[in-house]
């Protein structure tokens, strides 16, 4: 059993940085809990934290109700993958797999079982006997796995493992990281930057910012029920689109309203919204939810001059200019356009996500999100 809890913890340095606010967190056994955010946010700090790599300027971090803060790391059955893999040059693979047993003064007779079981399910049982220089990025990533795993430990503690492999190995290794988590059935703690592993990877997402927790949610609140325009900002290629307005009442319902843009709020928003007709706000529309098939004269329509195309292969990003602002948007790879032209791009209104353009708090998903 590994059941985390921040209760108020901060992280002040000497210099007076504060590197995590107030963190108030409480990571689930066997959970897989992905740390999200930009440089500087406080993540890899957190980890750091649980590690015992780094100390707890104050408040209480425990472990199943213990509190660990002067617990040192070798006290905490936990095991770290770093993002640059540390491996020792001089050592096969089968010997980095496993060192920290032997340091432990294992027997062994287990340590042998434990490394070959590990590069078993790594498959990597046929290099065991070389050397990391000879291994490609995603294999050393592979011995840095079967190193944390042959500890069996209470908590596995992942800080952007990732970010050096190319774009197509990074894809199988979610996959791989996923499926050892199904089978171990430990806690995971994972640092990423890159909101599609988080997106891929996490059973709930911490978003964080300048040290500050912003949401806690499955995937799925974060990305469809963002707390604030930072969150709902992060996720999402290419990100969403903001348009300030304001708020018009039509017959009952509501409506936005920026220059000759008009579009009626579904009823889940304008209950949000009732009775703040005139009020401003900032519209956010996904990158994803327009379409070009639409009626003549429907009440969905946003009209705007195309600026770019851009090719993805699967996709096209579609760079407009609407009421001197400039919108991307993802369409279907068959339509054709050329920059100049007049497009009428048909607003999925029942995805749309209504911000305060003063505290950039969301005016509708503000108690959606689960914690």
């Amino acid at each position: 059993m590994a059941r985390i809890q921040f209760n108020k913890v901060n992280k002040r340095y000497a210099n007076g940085f504060h590197a995590v606010k107030d963190l108030n967190l409480e990571i689930r056994d066997k959970e897989f809990l992905v740390l999200l955010g930009p440089s500087g946010c406080g993540k890899s700090t957190t980890l750091n934290m649980i590690a015992g790599l780094e100390e707890v300027s104050d408040g209480e971090l425990l472990f199943d109700d213990r509190i660990v803060n002067d617990a040192p790391p070798h006290k905490r059955d936990v095991a770290m993958v770093f993002q640059s893999y540390a491996l020792y040059p001089h050592k096969s693979v089968y010997e980095n797999i496993g060192f920290g047993l032997r340091m432990r003064r294992m027997d062994k007779a287990e340590i042998d079982r434990r490394v070959r079981d590990a590069a078993t399910r790594l498959e990597i049982t046929h290099l065991l006997d070389s050397r990391p220089g000879n291994l490609s990025g995603g294999q050393r990533q592979r011995v840095a796995l079967g190193r944390a795993m042959v500890r069996e430990p209470a908590v596995f503690l992942m800080d952007e493992p990732l970010s050096n492999l190319d774009a197509a190995l990074r894809i199988s290794m979610r996959a791989e990281i996923k499926e050892l988590h199904r089978t171990m059935q430990t806690t995971f703690v994972f640092v990423t930057h890159d909101q599609a592993e988080a997106l891929t990877l996490a059973d709930r997402i911490v978003v964080m910012r300048d040290g500050v927790v912003q949401q806690i949610g499955t995937p799925d609140d974060i990305y469809e029920r963002p707390r604030n325009t930072f969150v709902a900002s992060f996720l999402g290629s290419p990100p969403i689109n903001y348009l300030d307005g304001q708020i018009d009442t039509v017959d009952g319902g509501s409506l936005f309203r920026r220059g000759d843009l008009s579009l009626r709020l579904p009823p889940h928003v304008a209950e949000r919204l009732a009775g703040q007709g005139g009020r401003h706000v900032t519209l956010g529309i996904r990158a994803e939810d327009v379409d070009e098939r639409h009626q003549a004269g429907a009440d969905n329509l946003l009209r705007a001059r195309v600026k770019s195309v851009l090719p993805i292969g699967s996709d096209q990003y579609l760079g407009v200019h609407f009421d001197k602002q400039e919108l991307y948007f993802r369409v279907g790879k068959d339509l054709a356009h050329k920059p100049g032209e007049t497009v009428d791009l048909a607003v999925d209104l029942s995805r749309l996500h209504v911000f305060d353009p003063e505290t950039s708090r969301s005016l509708i998903w503000e108690d959606g999100a689960a914690q």
